[in-house]
């Protein structure tokens, strides 16, 4: 019996904590600017429905609106991260939903954008280039000239022609995709990056998972395709008439733009691309592959210091 009662005692102590607790909590809620400012904004909703819906003004009050108590989206207090909360009246009941912050859509936003970028064994710092970071010295200046303004006129039109960027090793030929794709990239233009040498091993490999035409098709098709150390790889015959061939034909019957990166000039890639693997020469399948790489870009050399031994 002293047991029930000693429970008693507790439960009725621990009630009264309760009811303390639950009339500050309460009085808090309806002191928030907020909610007396909702609340004055609806003089119909009667006292029975605001005790009802107490627990909603509660969860409204704690919460961040619109990144006010958030530095940004990863740092969201809210139940819903990214989602702010909006109190609303519907049949004389209060309601709450949730919305999308301004840090989770700038954070949707970045995401898409970084979406834009595609790329096939091309290194993280690359696809972290800016133009704002390349060097105006007088060895790179033509090529620095040749792509703003490609990327000034994609901003109205995108060009039917791309840029072969030739030059020594090291000179920072790559830098210049990453740094153009990463601006397109800004004005909603989607591109997609491959190393030449790993494209033409992905490709090889393709034709046993029998998802070869689904890639051709998809790099014939990107907005802006880039090439980076074209001349590099091991010659075939097959890849350079049957994909690098295909892609480059499609691509300049569409108008659409490519970027080249390489260490011969096109009259030496010319050279490079004759020699098959199979062995003899052959200068008009290489002379055909070249006449297309004219039509989809223009060449643009670049000189300078090995900037990989700096």
């Amino acid at each position: 019996m002293k047991k029930i009662q000693s429970a008693l005692h507790k439960w009725m102590k621990d009630n009264e904590s309760f009811k303390e607790n639950y009339t500050n909590m309460k009085q808090n809620v309806l002191n928030d600017p907020e909610i007396k400012q909702f609340l004055d904004g609806h003089p119909e909703l009667s006292d029975a429905v605001i005790e009802k819906n107490l627990i909603k003004l509660y969860e409204f009050s704690t919460q961040s609106k619109q990144c006010d108590r958030c530095s940004s989206f990863g740092s969201c207090i809210n139940i819903i991260k990214g989602y702010s909360p909006v109190l609303h009246v519907d049949q004389g009941d209060i309601h709450l939903s949730y919305e999308k912050c301004h840090s989770m859509l700038a954070h949707e936003r970045t995401a898409k954008q970084q979406q834009l970028i595609q790329s096939l064994y091309v290194p993280k710092e690359i696809l972290s280039a800016s133009v704002d970071d390349l060097d105006p010295d007088a060895t790179r200046s033509e090529a620095i000239t040749a792509a703003l303004t490609f990327l000034n006129k994609a901003k109205t039109e995108l060009p039917s022609k791309g840029i072969f960027f030739s030059g020594p090793f090291g000179v920072g030929k790559t830098y210049f995709l990453g740094a153009v794709a990463n601006k397109l990239k800004d004005i909603g233009i989607s591109s997609m990056l491959i190393y030449m040498p790993e494209f033409v091993r992905e490709m090889k490999t393709s034709i046993k998972d029998d998802s070869i035409n689904e890639k051709i098709e998809h790099f014939k098709k990107a907005d802006v395709l880039m090439l980076d150390d074209i001349g590099a790889e091991t010659q075939s015959a097959w890849f350079r008439d049957e994909i690098l061939g295909s892609i480059l034909q499609y691509r300049m019957m569409e108008r659409l733009p490519v970027f080249f990166t390489s260490n011969y000039t096109l009259k030496q890639l010319q050279e490079q691309l004759a020699f098959s693997n199979r062995g003899g020469v052959e200068e008009v399948k290489a002379g055909r592959v070249i006449e297309r790489i004219r039509q989809v870009s223009r060449e643009v050399e670049i000189y300078g210091p090995n900037r990989r031994e700096e």
